[in-house]
C-alpha cells in the first residue's frame, strides 16, 4: 500500500477528530441555517481521509490511479465528513437556544421526520423515520430544533438504539418537560446489502420518559398519532 499524503501545514484543528467537543465554535450561533452545513477546511484531515480510501480501493483490488478512481479518495474523504458532521455539533446547545417560556401543557409531535445515518459496525447506511413527542412544563423549544436534534445525532456512526436514546435524553435534559417520547422506524442496509440479505425488513426502537412511561393514556395517545 502506497500513501498519497501531500505535506500539510499542521492547524489547531487536526485536534478536533479525536475530540469533538472541541467542535462547538460551529454549533455556537443563533442563525437555524448554519446547521445546515460545516464547510471543511482542514485539508489535513481531508489528506489522511484521502489516503486510507486510496488504500482500500487498492486493497479490494481497484487500481486507484486510473481515469475514473483519480478523484475518488478526495470524494469519498468529503462525502464522509458530511455524513458524520454531527460529531462537531452539539444538540444540547442548540435546542438551548430556540427555548421559550409557555404555558402550553399539551403533547407537542413532529412526526415523520426523515433521518439518514450510517451503523457503526459495517459503515453501511440506514434510513427511516423519526417520531418526536415531548409535554411542555413552562417550555417549548421551536419545532424546528426537533428535527435539527435528529439530524446532529443522525449524522455520526450509530446504532439505532444509542440514537433513539440520545434525541431522548438531551431533549428531558434542555426542557425538563413532563415526558418524552421517540420512535424510530429505519431499514439497515447492513441486513439488505450483506449478511441475512432480508429486503424487506424493518427496525422500530422507542425511547420514553416522564409520562410517556408511566401513564398509558398518555403513551397510547403518542403511538395512535404516529400511525395515523
Amino acid at each position: 500500500m502506497k500513501s498519497r499524503s501531500m505535506k500539510q501545514e499542521k492547524t489547531p484543528s487536526g485536534t478536533w477528530v479525536n475530540n469533538p467537543a472541541s467542535y462547538a465554535g460551529y454549533s455556537s450561533c443563533a442563525d437555524d441555517d448554519c446547521f445546515n452545513d460545516i464547510h471543511d477546511t482542514d485539508q489535513e484531515i481531508i489528506s489522511g481521509l484521502s489516503d486510507a480510501v486510496y488504500n482500500m480501493l487498492e486493497g479490494i483490488g481497484e487500481n486507484p490511479d486510473r481515469e475514473g478512481l483519480v478523484k475518488t479518495p478526495e470524494r469519498v474523504a468529503r462525502s464522509l465528513r458530511f455524513l458524520t458532521k454531527g460529531y462537531r455539533q452539539d444538540p444540547e446547545e442548540m435546542l438551548k437556544k430556540a427555548v421559550f417560556s409557555e404555558s402550553y401543557d399539551e403533547m407537542v409531535l413532529v412526526k415523520d421526520i426523515e433521518l439518514f445515518s450510517m451503523c457503526e459496525h459495517h459503515m453501511l447506511p440506514f434510513f427511516g423515520k423519526a417520531h418526536v413527542a415531548y409535554i411542555p412544563d413552562g417550555k417549548i423549544v421551536g419545532i424546528s430544533k426537533l428535527a435539527r436534534v435528529v439530524e446532529v445525532y443522525a449524522r455520526r456512526l450509530q446504532v439505532q438504539e444509542r440514537l433513539t436514546q440520545q434525541i431522548r435524553d438531551v431533549i428531558q435534559s434542555v426542557l425538563s418537560p413532563r415526558g418524552v417520547g421517540v420512535v424510530i422506524e429505519a431499514k439497515h442496509m447492513c441486513m439488505v446489502m450483506r449478511g441475512v440479505e432480508k429486503q424487506n425488513s424493518t427496525t422500530t426502537t422507542s425511547a420514553m420518559s416522564g409520562e410517556f412511561l408511566s401513564s398509558q393514556s398518555t403513551r397510547s395517545e403518542f403511538l395512535r398519532l404516529i400511525n395515523r
